[in-house]
């Protein structure tokens, strides 16, 4: 573990943001204690404490798995130095917070933060586009396009080497050409999976609701309606124009299942995780959750982001939203 430091969290208009933390470089996290979070974030430490207990209590993070305690020289004036025991909380709680807490600073750091996980999610990880010039990408396209076909050939089979390049380019012209048809706007709906053997009702879609406030428990408002907007929800993802689904294929069903449960706000409590939970519950009972070979076709932290980009976009981007979210769960990906 590193000696404490002023680590630089995110840039905010007005500059840099700095908090007092220790860098945990084997687990890749940082640790800072609730003085250090209620300074970041420019809140009193019982509003920071507030927060922490609530998301504890609701389960989105676990207390054993992002607080560490740590032993702490101080100084005791004429005595010398002693020690004491400091609880620390690591980087996916001091995120958590930012989430959570109602403060102009807070503000500022959500929306970076949605910035970077809209990049993220644009182009699979963070990367300046600006860097990569024109030229640059055409060349590694045709680069791409080389390696195909020395290995139509069967050259450099047995190179393992050579088979690890060819993916990382393979990988990286993908995200490029994505992130490029964003740009342009012209993102289209491909490789997508037809005819639904799976149909989604209301009924069935509030049992799974059902299931999922068994297993968090607690809140006696999560899941409750608010209105009838869910229903609304439901009947859209199967909507027609002159005898013609608007959203034909699985993907595109679940794409809009997960965005019009998150913008909506159809329930009480719990709209995210509701919203997540159906769109897995979507793909799942239509076979597409997971690959061939039996991998997920979208990680974890994927949907989370997913989730929050929903939830911090413009309504008039509805449209290109749901052909990215298609794009990460297509046959292609």
């Amino acid at each position: 573990m590193e000696e404490r430091n002023d680590i630089v969290i995110y840039r905010s208009e007005d500059g840099l943001v700095k908090m007092e933390a220790m860098v945990d470089p084997k687990n890749e996290t940082i640790w800072a204690t609730q003085k250090a979070i209620a300074a970041l974030f420019d809140v009193s430490i019982p509003n920071v404490s507030y927060h922490f207990k609530r998301i504890f209590q609701s389960g989105e993070l676990s207390p054993d798995a992002v607080i560490k305690e740590f032993l702490i020289s101080a100084q005791s004036g004429a005595r010398g130095t002693s020690e004491e025991r400091i609880m620390f909380y690591n980087l996916d709680a001091i995120i958590s917070i930012g989430y959570r807490i109602n403060s102009i600073r807070a503000t500022d750091f959500r929306k970076w933060a949605t910035g970077i996980i809209k990049q993220y999610m644009l182009k699979g990880y963070a990367v300046n586009h600006n860097a990569v010039s024109e030229q640059k990408y055409e060349d590694l396209k045709r680069a791409m396009g080389l390696l195909e076909n020395v290995f139509s050939r069967e050259l450099l089979l047995t190179s393992d080497q050579a088979t690890d390049l060819f993916d990382v380019i393979r990988d990286y012209t993908y995200a490029l050409d994505t992130l490029d048809a964003y740009d342009y706007q012209s993102l289209e709906i491909s490789d997508t999976t037809a005819p639904e053997r799976f149909h989604a009702t209301y009924e069935n879609a509030m049992n799974a609701i059902q299931s999922l406030k068994e297993k968090f428990g607690g809140s006696s408002i999560f899941g409750v309606e608010k209105d009838q907007s869910f229903h609304s929800s439901i009947g859209q993802i199967y909507q027609t124009w002159d005898g013609n689904e608007l959203y034909p294929s699985i993907e595109e069903k679940a794409a809009m299942l997960l965005y019009l449960v998150v913008k909506n706000h159809s329930f009480v409590d719990g709209n995210k995780r509701i919203a997540a939970t159906l769109f897995l519950w979507f793909m799942e009972n239509n076979g597409i959750l997971y690959r061939p070979d039996g991998t997920k076709r979208i990680s974890d932290a994927s949907l989370v982001a997913l989730t929050l980009m929903i939830a911090e976009s413009h309504t008039d981007e509805m449209d290109t939203i749901v052909k990215v979210v298609v794009s990460l769960i297509n046959k292609k990906n």
